[in-house]
């Protein structure tokens, strides 16, 4: 059998589904928000922050830490 047909074992599916909540919900808040900000509001063009928003966690995290101006 290949690994990538294994089953995930029972003790790790809970941690990874909570990851996953916690990934698509900082997607959502970030998308929002870059939504919802005018383009002076914004640090950079709003579609690289679009396409950075797609990476895991290191694109939601990096917009509400670089993207925003006070």
């Amino acid at each position: 059998m290949s690994r990538a047909s294994r089953p995930l074992p029972p003790a790790w599916r809970l941690p990874v589904a909570a990851l996953a909540v916690v990934q698509l919900a900082l997607f959502v808040a970030a998308r929002r928000d870059l939504r919802r900000r005018s383009d002076a509001a914004l640090r950079g063009r709003r579609g690289w922050w679009r396409l950075a928003l797609l990476v895991n966690f290191a694109g939601p995290l990096a917009y509400f830490r670089y993207g925003r101006r006070d």
